[in-house]
């Protein structure tokens, strides 16, 4: 594809690197580094000028320090003379701040897409946001793509009684994700009402749903500390169910995370790999890593030619 050019940042240079070899691209040249007193030093390596330009930067380790890096690339490419900056984003950094629950709450999601906006980005891609309402946080396109189609192809590939399951949401918010994975399958569906003293903590956890004598797949966007998911498994196997799994967008894993899945009774637990899990995985056997590099990779190349990017919203091809 000519007058393409794709950068990856530090955050996930093996997906950057998928994505670029599925388009039969080179990634582009870019040295970052950090200079004696912190401060992020960002190099582009090669001419940009009247490119169409993308930066792969995923909201996951060192998340200040990768958006941080993420912003100075945008900017340096922007006053390089790109024609167009599209940052891609599978995991949307803050995204988990996206409304104000207290009185003196930050909305930091909307913070995070004004210093884009504001770094000279044009146009953003990412993946299965939190809450569909950032997007409304831009004044620029937003593609949201969402990770279904990969999971539908894993879980008809990888469980056998697929036909005999029951799609479970962990909360209020993403049964409308769950309904439709359901009703793709045609299995029925479930979910768990959850109270929480504080973040990360949850209080109380009520089934609501049928999981007697049938698989429980357990979907979300994302798992941080994983203890709902670890108690949700808990709740399903008192509740009838003979096998469960739990398939996510985004593993972020952190704190007492992996030792929950160890010792919980998931038979796997599917992450896609907008974040890297390969140190993960070395420490935790029930992790399986899905590739979405493809479903990106063709958002990437539709919205080059100037194609529409809904298509990849019910399938791509994997």
């Amino acid at each position: 594809m000519p007058n393409i050019k794709i950068f990856s940042g530090s955050s996930h240079q093996d997906l950057s690197q998928k994505i670029a070899d599925r388009l039969g691209l080179e990634l582009g040249k870019v040295v970052t580094k950090k200079f004696s007193n912190q401060e992020t030093c960002v190099e582009i390596g090669e001419s940009v000028r009247g490119e169409d330009v993308y930066i792969v930067q995923s909201g996951c380790g060192e998340i200040n320090d990768n958006l941080m890096e993420l912003l100075i690339m945008i900017n340096a490419c922007k006053i390089a003379s790109a024609s167009r900056v599209t940052a891609v984003i599978p995991c949307f950094p803050y995204a988990r701040q996206d409304k104000k629950d207290k009185s003196q709450a930050p909305v930091s999601a909307k913070l995070v897409a004004n210093m884009l906006s504001v770094a000279g980005m044009d146009h953003i891609i990412t993946m299965d946001l939190h809450a569909s309402q950032i997007q409304g946080f831009f004044d620029i396109p937003v593609d949201n793509l969402y990770a279904e189609p990969a999971v539908l192809k894993w879980i008809r590939e990888n469980i056998s009684e697929w036909r005999n399951c029951t799609i479970v949401s962990p909360d209020a918010g993403g049964a409308k994700r769950v309904t439709s994975i359901a009703d793709r399958l045609n299995v029925d569906f479930a979910l768990i009402h959850k109270e929480r003293k504080k973040a990360n903590e949850v209080d109380r956890m009520v089934l609501v749903g049928d999981v007697k004598d049938c698989v429980a797949i357990l979907m979300d966007d994302m798992a941080d500390t994983c203890g709902t998911i670890c108690h949700a498994a808990d709740k399903f196997l008192s509740a009838g169910a003979t096998r469960v799994y739990a398939v996510l967008t985004h593993g972020i894993f952190s704190g007492p995370a992996i030792s929950r899945i160890n010792n919980a009774c998931f038979e796997a637990v599917v992450v896609t790999n907008t974040v890297p899990q390969e140190d993960k995985m070395k420490h935790c056997s029930k992790i399986q890593v899905i590739d979405i590099s493809m479903i990106l990779a063709e958002a990437i190349r539709r919205t080059h030619n100037g194609e529409s990017v809904s298509y990849l919203f019910s399938h791509v091809p994997l």
